[in-house]
């Protein structure tokens, strides 16, 4: 009989987490385009647009960056 490395508890702890992070990523997919309106995030200076075959894809690569910074700032509060 083979038995599972981790105990009982462990496994309610780990659904629970991936249960939150499945509900923050679906609520942040949902609130992302009506946020952006506001705060203009994407068109900072090195964020690039390119334009194919008549679709506009964006690169936002300050804004990624800003965003992690200010993630890892607010991580190491908590």
């Amino acid at each position: 009989m083979l038995k599972c490395g981790f105990r009982r508890v462990a496994q309610v702890d780990m659904l629970k987490w991936i249960l939150t992070l499945v509900i923050a990523i679906f609520l942040l997919g949902m609130l992302a385009p009506h946020v952006a309106r506001f705060v203009r995030f994407g068109k900072l200076p090195g964020d690039i647009a390119v334009r194919f075959r008549g679709r506009t894809y964006y690169l936002p690569f300050t804004t990624t960056l800003l965003l992690s910074a200010l993630l890892l700032l607010v991580s190491r509060l908590i």
